[in-house]
């Protein structure tokens, strides 16, 4: 028998390989069922190369043009919704960035797709604002490359900062990058970091000690037994207490400006190691990095649940009120953003607990059957994404659109928390308890069949496969 009869009846089941859909971002409507995915195709950066503009101060930018998505329904007028691509490479350059930017184009045209113009401020905080930090990083150390500096004038830095945006927009990327990942130009410039150049750098830090450290980053160990981290901070510790004669009193306002200072000696730190590191080494270290931040922090903003806490403070089994609020205050979680499955841990205690000091002392999880992958973005009912915790980018097909991977765990509960302190909580073996596997009841007929679903919605898609979160954890 066929495991699927409804679009209600594929929550949660574990028999399904492939989940591709494409969110209409405005309704999340219209949506057509196919059998069976197309693969995705990646694109090499070096595909369809455009003919760049003839004057500048610097090479031939070779990055490929952004490739216009077939509109699923071509009998039909264009939606004013579906986004419009550039057909011709022509980004709008100040010609003040004396750099050769086909040098890091690989890096570029990734970063295009990671943050592409309909899916930015989705995937921003685990996908594309790390994509964009690790290519401002690699091209500040690309930049002083033929120079002792590590850090770009300002002046400089806004030029090209500008060009970098400009680029990135006319590959297919959203505009507002800066302001959806809060970066500046001057994050270019080392700030008040007091050691700005390669020769002091290098006197001041054991740098063979750092190499080793983040020369190669084990991707599941790094964020719960680091090795880079800790090199990295320390390095920064080292020269962001090296004072020349025109720092000495640089601190003498608040210990505020010191952290600055070891935020910005940081970036110093990542821009010596992007020029000691191959481009695709530095990215893949740098996103690893950023994968350990991010996923120890729920991103999701809690506004207060006073209707659920109504609802739901003296219930001690099913109630159709207080799961009908809860279901109602998840539901506006869920058009935020798409998270981690990490972050789903991380959310779902962060807002059990808000409910716990309100009063709401049983697991209404549990009653109201709330999984983890409720708390991310969902289409068209109860199809759900957790983003794979490991660094991952979106992918542009000219069939199918952008497409990303999810790591669906099927009916893994979202978990309440114990009576414990929050802080406790941890995310790395053998400390922490994952929810309970599906039982064979919940994972439904045994017979299923393994079969694939493709939705269709305008806009964007993603791939979605079935692997359990406990085998990346």
């Amino acid at each position: 028998m066929d495991c699927v009869k409804t679009t209600a009846h594929f929550k949660g089941t574990f028999c399904q390989q492939f989940l591709l859909f494409i969110i209409w971002l405005s309704s999340f409507q219209d949506v057509v069922a196919l059998q069976t995915p197309p693969e995705p195709i990646h694109l090499s950066p070096t595909s369809e190369l455009a003919s760049p503009p003839s004057s500048g101060l610097f090479q031939p930018i070779e990055i490929s043009p952004a490739v216009i998505p077939h509109y699923p329904f071509p009998g039909e007028p264009l939606s004013p919704m579906y986004p419009s691509f550039p057909t011709t490479y022509d980004p709008v350059l100040t010609g003040r960035c004396p750099v050769n930017f086909s040098a890091v184009s690989s890096i570029m045209d990734k970063t295009a797709s990671d943050c592409s113009q309909p899916l930015a401020a989705l995937v921003g905080n685990v996908i594309c604002c790390p994509q964009f930090s690790s290519l401002l990083r690699i091209f500040q150390g690309y930049y002083s490359t033929n120079s002792d500096k590590l850090v770009l004038q300002s002046a400089v830095a806004k030029d090209c900062f500008k060009d970098i945006i400009s680029i990135l927009a006319s590959r297919g990327s959203n505009s507002s990058i800066p302001t959806i990942c809060s970066v500046k130009s001057s994050n270019l410039t080392g700030g008040s970091c007091p050691v700005k150049d390669v020769i002091t750098f290098e006197k001041t830090v054991n740098t063979s000690k750092l190499l080793e450290a983040c020369s190669t980053i084990d991707p599941l160990k790094e964020c719960c037994r680091p090795i880079c981290q800790p090199a990295i901070m320390e390095a920064a510790l080292q020269i962001s207490v090296t004072q020349s004669p025109i720092n000495e009193n640089k601190y003498a306002f608040g210990e505020p400006n010191r952290i600055d200072a070891l935020n910005d000696c940081k970036g110093v730190v990542y821009s010596w190691l992007s020029k000691k590191l191959s481009l695709d080494a530095a990215n893949t270290a740098f996103r690893i990095l950023s994968a350990c931040k991010v996923n120890k922090v729920c991103p999701l903003d809690f506004k207060q649940p006073s209707e659920v806490i109504k609802a739901c403070r003296n219930v001690a089994a099913p109630s159709p009120s207080c799961c009908s609020s809860l279901n109602t205050y998840i539901a506006g979680l869920q058009k935020q953003m798409l998270i981690t499955n990490r972050q789903a841990i991380i959310c779902a205690t962060v807002f059990g607990s808000m409910l716990q000091k309100a009063g709401v002392m049983t697991n209404v999880y549990e009653l109201c059957d709330v999984d983890l992958k409720d708390f991310s973005l969902q289409a068209y009912g109860q199809q759900g994404c957790l983003l794979r915790s490991l660094p991952s980018d979106v992918i542009f097909d000219n069939s199918t659109g952008f497409s990303f991977t999810c790591d669906l765990s099927d009916n893994i509960a979202a978990p309440w928390p114990s009576s414990s302190s929050f802080s406790s909580l941890s995310l790395c073996a053998p400390e922490m308890s994952l929810p309970a596997l599906p039982t064979s009841e919940t994972l439904g007929h045994s017979g299923c069949r393994r079969g694939g679903l493709e939705f269709l919605v305008p806009i964007f898609s993603f791939f979605v496969f079935s692997t359990l979160l406990y085998r990346e954890i």
